[in-house]
């Protein structure tokens, strides 16, 4: 049985890790990335590198899931410090829920003020096409509903608030700034923005399911990132997402289409390059505004 509450990784187990990787690099890192499925090629955008394993970094959870590799990349982009997740965690892998945002609290410390983070998504707006990627712009959290919060348990006022507000969880000037940079780069046929619903998984949805869910207003669908959001926002950094649509989520039961991982990868595969383009390009303007401030 796992420990119940934030007071399982306390703001000491946070600091000690975010400590050991500090000792290890001289990178300080001002952004943190993560990498969604089949997305791990942003960290190798990254020069001067320094990488650790999951497994070698205290307190730190492993990935086991096909398409993370599992390692924190340090290094520049356009002369920006930066941290990579690459691979995730999600609840569908037994971990608790505050385990699975502990890196979040783990950027903080080192001292990223943004964060920029990726995922694989399934198509709920029918306008989308596999290919297309969705800048998100609010999510619906399923799991929260019912009660499954990453803020749950004890709160310790060093990391934010006890009751954080979301109504402006995704920052909109990264939004905007997104844009213009897919316009530029000529992404503006498959650049969108929407609403991201998370899911426990990790069994894909149901036609009803995903019928629902559309009705609700979400435009994707995925088993990540939201909780991810939720930490990151109450320690007071900025949040950025991308969801890439990897397969157009079935919602007739007549069709013969069914969603799969391997689907997912290949998609990734595809797309990757202009996703980190879109990415690569927004973190050296986000430096060139951060330097007129």
């Amino acid at each position: 049985m796992f420990p119940q509450g934030n007071q399982c990784y306390t703001y000491e187990d946070c600091k000690a890790t975010a400590d050991w990787l500090l000792t290890q690099t001289d990178v300080r890192p001002s952004v943190g990335i993560v990498c969604g499925s089949g997305l791990g090629g942003l960290a190798e955008m990254l020069k001067n590198q320094v990488a650790f394993n999951y497994k070698d970094i205290p307190n730190f959870p492993q990935s086991t899931v096909h398409g993370h590799a599992g390692r924190l990349v340090f290094g520049t982009l356009k002369g920006r410090s930066c941290v990579c997740m690459q691979g995730r965690f999600h609840l569908y892998e037994g971990y608790p829920i505050q385990k699975i945002t502990l890196p979040m609290r783990i950027f903080k410390l080192l001292g990223v003020d943004t964060v920029i983070l990726t995922n694989a998504a399934g198509g709920l707006n029918q306008d989308f096409k596999v290919g297309d990627i969705m800048i998100m712009k609010d999510h619906l959290n399923m799991p929260g509903f019912a009660g499954n919060n990453p803020l749950a348990g004890l709160n310790d006022d060093r990391f934010g608030v006890r009751f954080p507000c979301m109504s402006d969880a995704y920052d909109r000037e990264l939004q905007q700034l997104a844009m213009d940079v897919g316009q530029e780069l000529g992404f503006g046929d498959f650049l969108k923005e929407g609403v991201y619903c998370v899911l426990g998984g990790p069994s894909f949805e149901t036609i009803a399911e995903c019928r629902m869910l559309h009705k609700l207003g979400a435009d994707a669908v995925g088993m990540s990132t939201v909780h991810e959001v939720i930490v990151a926002r109450h320690c007071g950094m900025r949040v950025f997402a991308l969801s890439l649509i990897t397969n157009q989520a079935v919602m007739d039961y007549d069709s013969e289409e069914k969603a799969n991982h391997e689907e997912v990868l290949q998609t990734g595969k595809q797309r990757a390059e202009q996703l980190e383009q879109l990415i690569f390009t927004m973190v050296a303007r986000m430096e060139h505004n951060n330097n007129d401030a």
